[in-house]
């Protein structure tokens, strides 16, 4: 895991320093994709509830707050990531924002109201599926153990047109990951694969 981990952080930190804090800089095509995975994510935010906490793992330069902070302002969150440079620009794009917090670590300090955790499954570079398949399951039981209400979290599909596909990237069973989610954390589960990319969103609700 320690050496997964700091291939993740190399890897972004490369992007950061390429492209800066923008939607390229944490290995997305763009603004309106970053946006449409953000509310994807937070449908697992119950809209009867006025405030609550967050864990934003993989939280890169604290893109989702832009979101956040129109649509739920109120919420209290807390950022997470491997990476000490994303964290640093993280910290300094959001300084002025009240109950934001930020963390170089692989995991939350906090147990919130939800966690959310957005592409973090997806550059495997040269780990294989037994390998990479091990990491997923451990940050998921990281987003269970450090969520009351509920996580999220997004993977590229396996249902992507085998032309666009890359060697470096990890491909998820959608349906897999349905059935561990269902079987393992919740009864409450939604797979929301209908959203426009090659990727899917599944949210796990706990009673």
């Amino acid at each position: 895991m320690k050496e997964v981990l700091k291939e993740i952080d190399l890897y972004y930190s490369k992007k950061l320093a390429q492209y800066g804090e923008t939607p390229h800089g944490v290995d997305w095509n763009g603004v309106e994709s970053q946006m449409v995975r953000f509310y994807q994510l937070c449908k697992i935010i119950n809209p009867q509830y006025s405030t609550f906490s967050i864990n934003d793992l993989g939280c890169g330069y604290g893109a989702l707050l832009e979101l956040l902070g129109t649509e739920y302002p109120a919420s209290s969150y807390l950022g997470v990531d491997i990476s000490k440079k994303m964290i640093v620009a993280a910290e300094r794009l959001h300084a002025n924002r009240d109950n934001v917090r930020f963390i170089v670590s692989s995991e939350p300090d906090q147990i919130a109201d939800y966690g959310v955790a957005s592409g973090i499954f997806n550059v495997r570079q040269g780990r294989n599926d037994s390998e990479w398949w091990d990491y997923i399951t451990d940050m998921l039981e990281v987003l269970d153990r450090t969520s009351r209400l509920g996580f999220a979290f997004n993977c590229l599909t396996s249902y992507s047109d085998a032309d666009k596909m890359h060697d470096y990237l990890y491909y998820a069973n959608p349906c897999l990951l349905f059935d561990l989610c269902k079987r393992q954390y919740a009864q409450q589960v939604a797979l929301l694969h209908d959203y426009g990319l090659y990727e899917f969103t599944i949210l796990v609700r706990k009673s």
